[in-house]
This record gives structure tokens, C-alpha cells and sequence, in this order.
């Protein structure tokens, strides 16, 4: 950091071997960098196998962490409910059905982020089969598994109209195999002729949304989609030469994905005489048709890949559910700070599971004491699977580290999770040293007033794949290197490139 460089504390600080020396030398060449003059950067680097520190730089200094939150939900999440769990969305009738159920519909979820369009279609599709073809009564929308907070306390407003900062509820939709729960994905293609209104569309095609088309065709692309606070009304402004698109969220994905499952069950041939109602499915319902999520094991590769920030916030309501019968932040919250106590933080201020909050707080010396203790559990090759590759071009392998470190000693090398917020940016991770010695690292930056920090991450991260315990190395090649192209922005955030 600026004005500080000799701050990094070797663990043999009275006389450390010549590679640490050298690598404590270098890191604190990287971290003397005029972005870092006003801001604070906290950085540790440990043996994974012993704990030993190798570089400690305000180790227990509490940062905002963006999303290297989701290292200690996601990890909270595996032991809480383990690789095998998995979400059910159930479709009830509170008769006995035949041609026609006397009574109500109910679409049961319990929070399941991979639930598509298509999914509540063959939902529909089995009731049909069943042999419904009518419902006197009502489709009840049952998303009472959670509570009916919807938003983090600390998110702000302006977030809220997009995909990053979608509604949580029990019973939710998204659009495509990102799994971006509650958030439809809104396209805006050219018209017939220059100056004519440009055609917008959504996927999946829903009318839960009232579309204000004022884009006009044009020569370039420069359009805007957004959704008006509070409501389901989603502006599109600007040109379109091109497709443009975005990842708008919805305002309440429960009717949203109620309106889904209704429009399906006409499709299907299943009349509906009813309203659509939110309501608890009465005890005693018959279990008309159901679908279960993949396992856990196989979600953590979708969320931590690409950081999703919905399925961070759903885990956290479904472990409190699982542990204290209520799917609430505050009940998953107390599992996951329980569990970070329990594995190396003993500092830890968590206000959600994603890192959206600026709230949160971490230490760089929590977070490295964590990455040590995970080694030692039964799911910790998956969960360890699961994080973002640096340099790997294929999008759920490299994640969010895909267009990092490509062609260094990091690449295919360094598995770590990123975090970006305003100001905020932070990688923690796994990285093997040149001597084959399995090392983990944190590093958080905060306050950093223009010009995003990463490539110091990165020049730290090769860095210790390069280091030598027994002799110093040319750190030359990872010094001063420009900063990532995509500045601020994590690579996947970029939708609809895909990267």
C-alpha cells in the first residue's frame, strides 16, 4: 500500500528463509500503488497445510467483502444441509382429484433457484396426465417455507431492478440456466425500419410485466431496460441496431411464478374457474405431481462459478428453515455465524449470504483460516470443484476468473472467489506454490476511490504460484501489470457476454 511498503510480516520474521523474504519484498511492491494511497488493503497469505503465515498485512482488520461472503455461506450451506439436498416444488389439491378437483390448486415451493418455465410446464403437463381437467376453486401460491421479507435490509434501491438484486421467496423462477432466480431476461431487437419502435420480447415470454417500449431502431446500439421501483413496469429507452438485452428482476416472483404455472396449466388443457391467491396449502392435501432440483453438489458449481447472488440468499433461508423451522435471514444468518466461529472466524459481521450488504465484515485472516480448515472436510473436493478457475475460458470452469491470469503461473492453477461491489474488491483463494506447497491467500481492498485493484490480486495470486520457500525469484514478470480490461466488473456479470 502507499506509504507503507515493509509493512508484510513474514512468520519468520527474525530471519526468514530467503523465498519468503523475497516474496514478502514483492508484495509489498505490489501493494505500494497509488489506488491504494486512501484506501485500506488487508492481505494474508498461510501454508494450507500447517497455518503458518507467510505474509500478514492487517490480518484482522474487518473488511467489507463483497461477495468472498459467499465462502463462508456456501460452505455453511454444504455442512448444514449437505451435498445431497435438494429443493421440492409440489403441486397439491385439497380434494381428492379426479376430472376435476372440488377445491383449490396449490403450487408448493420451498425456494428452489433452478426452477425454469419449462419445469412448472411439465408440472402442468403430470397434472394434465393425472386426469384434471378443471379446479372449481382457486391456485393458491404456497411460498410460506420462507418468510416474507424479500429484500436485504442493507441493499440499496437502486440495485433492486436487476437480476444481482432479485426478490427471494419460496417459490421462484428463472430464466435460463444461470439460474438467476427471480429475474426474466428482457430483449430489445431493431423494427421494421429506421426510427420504427424496436421489438421487444422476454424469455421466458410471460405478460406478469407491462413493457413501455420507447426504443426506436437506429444506426448504433444505446438502449436502457429497467424496471420502475416498486412495480412490474419495465422501460426500455434508447437505440437498437443490434440485440441488446438484460436481466431485469421481477416484483414478487411468487404471482410471477404463479402466472407461469396458470398460463401452463391451460396449455395443458386444465381450466382453473378460480382467482390466483398467496396461502398455505391445508394439511391433508393430496400430492397431484412434483420436481425435485439437482443435488447441492451440483448447484454450488452454477453459484459459485458465477457468484449468484440469489442462490446465496436462498441457502441462507434454507439452512434457518432446516435448523429452526423458520426460513428467515436472521435464523440462517446465526447458522452460518455459528459455523464460521466454529471453523477459524472468530470475526465475522454478516448481514446476508451473497455480500451485497456493505455491512458485512470479514478479516483477511478469518477468511484464510477458514480456506486451511475446509481442507479437512468430507465434501471439501467438491465444494473446492465448485470455485472459479483463474485463466480457464470455459465459463463454468473459470467462472468469474476466466479472463484473469491467462498464460501465468496462476492459470488453470489459482481456484479462488472473487468480490466486487463500488470501492470494494477482494480474491481468497487456493494457489500451489513452484514448490508444489498448497498455499491460501486473502486479499480485500476498500476504498479505493477509481481504477479496480484486481490486477494487484492477480500480481499477488502469480506471485505465489512462482514462489520458492529456499530461493528468491524474478518477480519482474507479475510487477506493475496494467489493469483488467473489464475494470470493476466481474466477468460474468457481463450478461449477455459470455466469457
Amino acid at each position: 500500500m502507499a506509504g507503507v511498503a515493509g509493512s508484510g510480516i513474514p512468520a519468520s520474521a527474525l530471519d526468514p528463509a530467503p523465498g519468503v523474504s523475497d516474496l514478502t519484498h514483492d508484495i509489498d511492491q505490489i501493494l505500494d500503488d497509488p489506488r491504494l494511497a486512501v484506501a485500506q488493503a488487508g492481505v494474508v497469505v498461510k501454508s494450507a497445510e500447517t497455518g503458518e503465515d507467510l505474509y500478514s498485512l492487517q490480518p484482522g482488520k474487518l473488511f467489507i467483502p463483497a461477495s468472498n461472503t459467499k465462502l463462508v455461506t456456501s460452505a455453511a450451506a454444504v455442512e448444514t444441509l449437505g451435498l445431497d439436498y435438494r429443493f421440492s416444488t409440489t403441486v397439491l389439491a385439497t380434494s381428492k382429484p379426479g376430472r376435476s378437483v372440488k377445491g383449490d390448486l396449490v403450487l408448493k415451493g420451498t425456494g428452489d433457484p433452478t426452477m425454469l418455465a419449462a419445469d412448472y410446464d411439465a408440472l402442468a403437463a403430470k397434472v394434465a396426465r393425472s386426469g384434471v381437467k378443471e379446479v372449481t376453486g382457486r391456485l393458491v401460491a404456497d411460498d410460506t417455507w420462507f418468510d416474507g421479507v424479500r429484500l436485504g435490509a442493507d441493499w440499496t434501491w437502486d440495485d433492486e431492478p436487476y437480476y444481482y438484486a432479485g426478490q427471494i421467496s419460496a417459490l421462484t423462477t428463472s430464466p435460463d440456466t444461470d439460474y438467476d432466480a427471480g429475474s426474466v431476461i428482457v430483449s430489445a431487437d431493431p423494427g421494421s425500419a429506421p426510427g420504427k419502435p424496436a421489438k421487444i420480447t422476454t424469455t421466458p415470454p410471460t405478460d406478469y410485466l407491462k413493457i413501455v417500449n420507447k426504443a426506436v431502431t437506429g444506426t448504433t446500439t444505446n438502449a436502457d431496460i429497467t424496471r420502475e421501483h416498486g412495480t412490474n413496469t419495465v422501460v426500455i429507452t434508447g437505440t437498437v441496431a443490434d440485440r441488446y438485452e438484460d436481466w431485469i428482476s421481477v416484483w414478487d416472483p411468487t404471482l410471477y411464478t404463479a402466472s407461469l404455472f396458470r398460463a401452463a396449466l391451460a396449455k395443458h388443457g386444465v381450466l382453473v374457474h378460480g382467482p390466483t391467491v398467496r396461502g398455505a396449502a391445508p394439511s391433508g392435501a393430496t400430492t397431484v405431481a412434483d420436481h425435485r432440483s439437482m443435488p447441492l453438489g451440483e448447484l454450488l458449481v452454477p453459484f459459485m462459478k458465477l457468484s449468484n447472488n440469489m442462490h446465496a440468499e436462498i441457502l441462507t433461508k434454507a439452512m434457518g428453515r432446516k435448523v429452526s423451522g423458520q426460513g428467515s435471514w436472521a435464523a440462517g444468518l446465526a447458522v452460518t455465524s455459528a459455523f464460521a466461529q466454529n471453523n477459524g472466524v472468530p470475526t465475522a459481521r454478516l448481514r446476508d449470504g451473497s455480500g451485497l450488504s456493505r455491512i458485512d465484515g470479514l478479516t483477511p485472516s478469518g477468511i484464510a483460516s477458514l480456506l486451511v480448515n475446509l481442507r479437512a472436510k468430507p465434501w471439501f473436493t467438491t465444494w473446492y470443484g465448485a470455485l472459479p478457475v483463474a485463466g480457464e475460458s470455459e465459463r463454468f470452469v473459470g467462472g468469474t476468473l476466466s479472463s484473469r491470469m491467462a498464460g501465468t503461473a496462476a492459470a488453470g492453477n489459482v481456484h479462488a472467489k472473487t468480490g466486487s461491489l463500488t470501492g470494494v474488491s477482494a480474491l481468497s483463494g487456493y494457489v500451489t506454490s513452484a514448490d508444489g506447497e498448497p498455499l491460501v491467500f486473502s486479499v480485500i481492498s476498500n476504498g479505493y476511490l477509481s481504477g479496480s485493484p484486481k490486477d494487484l490480486e492477480d500480481q499477488i495470486a502469480i506471485r505465489l504460484a512462482e514462489f520458492k520457500r529456499s530461493t528468491a525469484v524474478d518477480g519482474a514478470s507479475v510487477l506493475r501489470k496494467s489493469p483488467p480490461a473489464n475494470g470493476d466488473l466481474e466477468c460474468s456479470w457481463l450478461k449477455p457476454v459470455r466469457c
